[in-house]
């Protein structure tokens, strides 16, 4: 199987642009400048913002699920992503040159597996784990 990944849905941050950053504090969202790239990885367009860019460090929900394995963490958002990005067959530029966690769940939404891995071989791992059955 060739893994296809695409950035997080725009209308999943769905806060109205212009916020000011005490309005955006109260909804415990911070707007940061970038200064260096990479180090700012947007979770909408899969790529490293630029410095000079705006990004939202937010906290995240990531595998929203009732079950003891839901994970929320921090994630910055470009201020000005517009669309999710998409990829098959090939791995987003943010994977590159960072470690990359994968995390392997189940039907039952626990977490049966976790690798670490810089790229390129987190493709081959991503494609193994896919390959297993028992890992949705």
């Amino acid at each position: 199987m060739s893994p296809a990944m695409t950035g997080l849905p725009r209308q999943d941050f769905a806060y109205p642009s212009g916020l000011s950053d005490k309005v955006l504090r109260l909804q415990n969202i911070m707007r940061k400048t970038v200064d260096a790239k990479p180090g700012s990885p947007c979770r909408i367009t899969l790529q490293d913002a630029e410095p000079g860019e705006t990004v939202l460090p937010l906290s995240y929900q990531s595998h929203d699920v009732l079950a003891p394995c839901a994970l929320r963490s921090a994630v910055y958002v470009r201020e000005a992503a517009a669309q999710a990005a998409a990829y098959r067959d090939e791995l987003p530029p943010v994977f590159a040159d960072r470690p990359v966690e994968l995390r392997l769940f189940n039907q039952d939404a626990m977490l049966v597996g976790a690798d670490m891995n810089f790229n390129p071989g987190v493709k081959g791992k991503i494609e193994a784990a896919f390959a297993r059955l028992e890992i949705a």
